[in-house]
C-alpha cells in the first residue's frame, strides 16, 4: 500500500511539476531583433502575437550611437511621456554593437517605433 500512494505523490509532483513549466512556457520572454543601419531600420513592418518582448537592437554603422523609442500609434511620438520606456535600450548601441531592452508586454494594437539618435522614418509594429 505504501509503495501505491508513493507512486500516486511521485505522479502527482511529476503532473504538477510539468503543468507549470508549461505555464512558464506561455510566459516567455521573446525576441525581436532590429537592425540599424545610416537613416534606417532593416525591419521595415513587424507583426507579431501579443506577449512580452525584449528588442535587441543592432549598430550596423548607422550611426556612433543609435537606440530606439517604441510608441503606440496615435500618440505623439515626439512627447517622451508616451514612449513605452521599458522599450528603451538599456545602454546607447555604440556602433558594430548589440544592446537589449527591458522585457516589454505587447498587448494587440498597432505601434510604432523608430530612433531619434540615427533618425529613422517611423516603422509600424503589428501585435496580433
Amino acid at each position: 500500500m505504501k509503495k501505491v500512494v508513493s507512486i500516486l505523490v511521485i505522479a502527482l509532483v511529476f503532473t504538477l511539476n510539468s503543468y507549470a513549466q508549461d505555464k512558464m512556457m506561455d510566459k516567455a520572454v521573446k525576441t525581436i531583433a532590429l537592425e540599424q543601419t545610416k537613416g534606417e531600420f532593416v525591419q521595415k513592418a513587424l507583426t507579431v502575437s501579443a506577449g512580452t518582448y525584449v528588442f535587441e537592437v543592432s549598430n550596423n554603422h548607422a550611426a556612433k550611437e543609435v537606440g530606439l523609442v517604441l510608441v503606440e500609434k496615435g500618440k505623439d511620438a515626439s512627447n517622451p511621456e508616451n514612449h513605452i520606456k521599458t522599450a528603451y535600450v538599456t545602454q546607447v548601441v555604440k556602433d558594430g554593437e548589440t544592446q537589449k531592452t527591458n522585457a516589454t508586454k505587447l498587448a494587440k494594437g498597432e505601434y510604432l517605433y523608430f530612433c531619434p539618435l540615427n533618425p529613422t522614418p517611423q516603422y509600424t509594429l503589428t501585435v496580433n
